[in-house]
């Protein structure tokens, strides 16, 4: 296995995604490099302050540890006992402009070790659209670059990542989901090393056609309190997911990751209002309606 290309390749996306942000928004950034007591290290970089983005981060990690903790190990037991190599990229965006939906995206590889054995190794990431205001020419589009990616390596992908993600982002407790999905694929080796590595490329390659388009067709749309209210309400719900469902939370906290880096995710501003239900035939209530029910986009 050529894991160093890995890390070369997160280590890319991670500067072209920050190129990226920064040619449309003049917020200011922070980077930090950390290390991690227990072996391995990150490097994070956050936009805030600007015009376009409230808040932003992009997060590469690459991690060593003796065991593997119950969140990789809970669904497969074979696991237990076996030290591990992480690698991967995070990004969460939050818009200012409720019309612009939330973004996440996440790429990563993992290696479990145990010596006399052989390495059990496997990709996982995706991406996944959390809209606050439905549009339906943003959903085709982002669904439609999601497929594309997914086509470069095999036709029989999309519709089976795109099926896991409308599972995976959902809320029992609220019998929500929490948009549109998008991506998600774990545990993926079955193509071998080469062509495996080549999904995760296109995954990561292609967020950027799939996100920006719509983040310029919406950035500058006027809107109000009550359309602002709305997102910060909605953003509860993102906050929900991320501490009690996230995968990718419960193995930071496990393994005892960077605070920072891993609750990077979560909003900068949010509220949670008792009992709210939007009024009938609202632009809100068609979120409910038309947009966070699984559904074929493309």
């Amino acid at each position: 296995m050529e894991k160093s290309a890995i890390k070369d390749y997160l280590d890319s996306l991670q500067d072209r995604l920050c190129d990226e942000f920064t040619a449309i928004d003049d917020g200011l950034w922070r980077e930090d490099q950390w290390l991690r007591k227990e072996g391995g290290g990150g490097y994070s970089r956050s936009l805030s302050g600007g015009s376009i983005i409230e808040k932003l981060g992009v997060n590469v990690s690459h991690i060593f540890g003796k065991t593997l903790p119950s969140a990789a190990t809970d669904k497969r037991p074979e696991l237990t006992g076996r030290g591990f190599e992480a690698m991967g990229l995070s990004l969460v965006v939050h818009p200012k402009n409720p019309y612009v939906p939330t973004a996440h995206a996440n790429v990563r590889f993992f290696a479990a070790e145990k010596p006399d054995h052989e390495p059990i190794w496997w990709f996982g990431g995706g991406y996944d659209l959390t809209p606050y205001y439905g549009n339906v020419q943003d959903c085709v589009h982002w669904h439609r670059e999601a497929k594309n990616a997914c086509e470069k390596v095999s036709p029989d992908l999309y519709d089976r990542f795109k099926k896991s993600c409308d599972q995976y982002f959902y809320l029992p407790h609220r019998d929500e989901h929490r948009g549109i999905g998008g991506l998600f694929f774990d545990d993926f080796n079955e193509l071998g090393f080469r062509e495996s590595f080549k999904l995760m490329r296109c995954i990561g390659d292609s967020f950027s056609v799939a996100y920006f388009p719509i983040l310029n067709r919406r950035k500058s749309q006027p809107f109000g309190e009550r359309e602002r209210n709305f997102q910060l309400y909605r953003r509860g719900r993102y906050v929900e997911f991320n501490l009690v469902y996230d995968r990718g939370t419960l193995f930071g906290l496990q393994t005892n990751g960077r605070i920072e880096s891993i609750l990077m995710s979560l909003p900068p501003m949010v509220s949670w209002i008792y009992d709210w239900k939007p009024q009938p035939e609202s632009a809100e209530a068609e979120l409910y309606e038309n947009y966070l029910r699984p559904r074929d986009w493309v």
